[in-house]
């Protein structure tokens, strides 16, 4: 009988990282279908999507648009003031007026590698294996009374998220993620809602995106979300940064007039 029990475990132990695995795939699977299924998505060469953010009693106005292969571009507005951030498949650049640039300038390394993400339109889960990414079932939470399966995420540039998705309706509906902002390394919460169908596909309409244990948090409404609409690849391309007129040179004094004497104070 203990021979029969050691032999048993043995299997496991072997078999459990292809159980694993084949759970993995299964959950995967699940959150692609009920998004729709892999052709609708595959389907998809543009998305635009309006809306507004929500920074306490700020509200910012912005359009988000995404293209194949790899391309993002934001902009949103505040007081006038209207702030860019994109990625054009190679580089990223932004505009930010609120802090004197308003030029457009290269982004760096840290924000380039996030909207280089932010930019793949199918998410990490898809096609996850043949881009390089990594995919393990952590296990199964709770997410505000939700059961929600957590997987980690380890993208091939070696950044880890985690995505936590609905083990009834198989839509993401939180994710964690790292990142470096000015050499200290930020992890961030982000929450989704309000799934609703654009053309045979569901999307969030509503998110809480924050600092994990800070209770502040940016909030995203969209209004609408347009797919294959026409989107021209020099949106997504820096603008030339237009040159600064030459400052006129100083005047010189006219040597064909005689120069003025000037008489010494009276004491």
């Amino acid at each position: 009988m203990f021979r029969k029990l050691c032999v048993s475990m043995v299997f496991v132990v072997l078999l459990a990282p292809a159980v694993l695995a084949q759970t993995v795939d299964e959950i995967v699977a699940k959150n692609i279908e009920a998004r729709g299924g892999l052709d609708k998505i595959k389907s998809v060469q543009t998305m635009r999507a309006t809306g507004k953010m929500e920074f306490g009693p700020m509200e910012a106005p912005g359009l988000y648009v995404q293209k194949r292969p790899d391309m993002a571009r934001l902009d949103f507005t505040i007081q006038g003031l209207t702030a860019t951030q994109a990625y054009d498949g190679k580089s990223g650049w932004a505009i930010m007026p609120f802090t004197g640039k308003k030029d457009p300038e290269a982004m760096t390394a840290d924000d380039t590698k996030e909207m280089q993400e932010e930019a793949d339109i199918d998410g990490p889960l898809v096609d996850y294996k043949a881009k390089g990414n990594q995919v393990e079932l952590v296990g199964k939470e709770k997410v505000e009374g939700t059961d929600a399966y957590k997987l980690k995420v380890t993208l091939k540039n070696g950044d880890v998220k985690y995505i936590y998705i609905d083990s009834d309706s198989g839509l993401e509906i939180k994710e964690e993620s790292k990142r470096m902002v000015r050499d200290t390394e930020q992890e961030t919460e982000t929450s989704l809602s309000d799934y609703r169908e654009v053309n045979g596909l569901m999307y969030a309409f509503a998110s809480q995106t924050g600092l994990k244990g800070s209770p502040q948090v940016q909030k995203l409404t969209i209004e609408k979300i347009e797919l294959n609409v026409p989107v021209d690849d020099a949106t997504f391309k820096m603008p030339a940064v237009a040159p600064k007129p030459a400052a006129a040179p100083a005047a010189k004094p006219d040597a064909s007039k005689p120069e003025e004497k000037k008489e010494p104070p009276k004491n």
